[in-house]
């Protein structure tokens, strides 16, 4: 039986995708190169250091360890001003009526995301208290693909990993669901998740109770 329901944060609850990409190619042009949205999508699901040595591999370029950290926070800041911006209008459509219909259904809610601004982000769209469990880039070591962000989650929910779906709209995340003993819902398509188990490209008219019952089929095979 399903009893937790653990969601990536950008992607899958809000759209922030627009500002990283902005930050990001802001950051390559001050260093002489331009960086494009397909160089953008190597970056989905890594952690902010690991997606500083990408852009840095696009650009050609060598960077200390030091100028490494002034960098990916030169980076952080510009993000963080974007983000600021954001309001409980830019929570991705159908969204909060799934994870309301889930709630009322018994259900227990985590985040689980990489990211550092997690808690600004939850705060700026009205979700700061919403969720059960919120496990961030300041609490986890290793980056997905390893399962650790969503064992954390499952953890703190009180649940086993087997009791637990994850929902995640990129590669690594659901490599990292497989790999922590969870079901992955890919939150995009067969073509660009083809290892989920169940796809979904909107959360727009989605009823929880559905979702849960392919979940349990799923389950019984």
């Amino acid at each position: 039986m399903t009893s937790g329901c653990i969601f990536d944060l950008d992607g899958v609850i809000v759209d922030t995708a627009r500002f990283h990409f902005q930050a990001w190619r802001e950051l390559a042009h001050k260093l002489g190169f331009e960086f494009t949205e397909k160089d953008n999508e190597r970056l989905k699901g890594v952690s902010r250091m690991r997606s500083l040595e990408i852009l840095l591999e696009v650009g050609g370029i060598t960077a200390t360890e030091e100028e490494k950290q002034a960098l990916a926070e030169r980076k952080n800041r510009r993000y963080r001003e974007l983000i600021s911006t954001l309001t409980p209008a830019d929570i991705l459509p159908g969204v909060m009526d799934f994870l309301l219909e889930a709630r009322s259904l018994g259900k227990r809610l985590a985040i689980a995301s990489a990211s550092k601004n997690t808690p600004l982000i939850l705060e700026r769209i009205g979700l700061k208290d919403f969720f059960d469990a919120v496990v961030d880039g300041n609490r986890i070591t290793k980056a997905k693909p390893d399962p650790e962000v969503f064992l954390t989650a499952a953890g703190d929910l009180g649940l086993s990993p087997d009791q637990c779906i994850v929902f995640e709209d990129a590669v690594a995340g659901v490599e990292a669901a497989h790999r922590g003993g969870m079901i992955a819902i890919g939150v995009g398509s067969k073509d660009r998740l083809p290892e989920a188990d169940i796809n979904i490209t909107t959360f727009l008219g989605l009823k929880c109770e559905d979702l849960l019952s392919q979940v349990e089929t799923i389950l019984k095979k």
